[in-house]
């Protein structure tokens, strides 16, 4: 079974980069207003937001299920590199966010000037991202879209960056001028930390790391009445999004018809448990042996 959500990932994408753009738009307006160094670091954030989201719909686009002569497994793999971009973006900005805090301490700066009207513009950013995050992340998991689960996780590192610079800009009107240029540090390592999960999250995909343990296949497989063994197990893709599985499975058959409907058997139940999914299915006569679940590492 193949699952086709990129229509859905692209309307999703095309909301978020609109609400992302009037984000950005009144972040920078605010930070020029007032000087402050850690509202325009956090508008510098919004803008890979935005680059983030046009870098999805490219990404949506090429990364199509559906197998072709040039790619028999699909390109689903697309999404992840488009996920491994937004690491970068977000490594770029936190680059950015230290390098303005470090000029500032070694060169100085203007006084940060605020004024309720401006922090109440920071409250509306806010729940605009608070709306985005949740938004991206409940569609993303439930079409099980890389893409829009890695751009949630960004927008969540926004909303904590944005609390901490409102937080600081109140300090800031209350008369702390030092709160606005400590907090880019804890903003700038927010930042890091999102492009770090996201970047966890979607090497394993690209690198072909076992999806699901050999012993969780076997144990569905040899539930199967007909099926003696099977071995040489493997499997790769990410649960939720497309998992591939190969085996070689030892079956008791007096006919092909009849291995044949054991092995689709043996689909069907692997199916149930880790749909979407593509299975390859080597069959074996009851007379042979082999103890080896799956493949493991060679001794050095």
């Amino acid at each position: 079974m193949i699952y086709d959500n990129r229509a859905e990932v692209r309307k999703v994408l095309i909301i978020t980069l609109l609400l992302n753009l009037f984000v950005m738009g009144l972040k920078a307006l605010v930070g020029y207003w007032t000087g402050s160094l850690s509202l325009l670091a956090d508008a510098l954030h919004s803008v890979t937001d935005s680059a983030n989201n046009v870098l999805g719909l490219i990404a949506s686009k090429f990364s199509s299920p559906q197998p072709d002569r040039e790619h028999p497994y699909g390109h689903s793999k697309f999404e992840a590199v488009g996920a491994l971009g937004i690491a970068s973006f977000l490594g770029i900005a936190c680059f950015e966010i230290l390098q303005g805090a470090i000029e500032r301490i070694l060169k100085g700066s203007e006084p940060v000037k605020i004024s309720p009207p401006e922090l109440w513009l920071l409250l509306i950013v806010l729940g605009v991202n608070i709306f985005v995050a949740f938004y991206e992340r409940s569609v993303g998991r439930r079409v099980g879209s890389s893409i829009l689960i890695a751009d949630a996780t960004h927008t969540m590192s926004d909303i904590w960056v944005t609390i901490s610079v409102i937080g600081g800009l109140i300090g800031v009107w209350l008369g702390y001028q030092w709160m606005d240029l400590v907090l880019a540090f804890p903003v700038a390592l927010l930042v890091f930390w999102s492009g770090w999960s996201v970047l966890k999250e979607n090497l394993p995909w690209l690198v072909d790391q076992m999806a699901i343990a050999p012993e969780v296949i076997h144990a569905i497989a040899t539930s199967v009445p007909g099926v003696i063994n099977c071995h040489a197990i493997a499997s790769r893709g990410v649960l939720g999004r497309q998992v591939f599985i190969e085996m070689h499975l030892i079956v008791d058959a007096p006919d092909v018809e009849t291995a044949h409907q054991i092995t689709e058997e043996v689909e069907s139940r692997l199916e149930q448990r880790f749909r979407p999914v593509r299975i390859l299915i080597h069959v074996e006569p009851p007379a042979y042996k082999s103890e080896q679940i799956s493949f493991e590492t060679e001794a050095k």
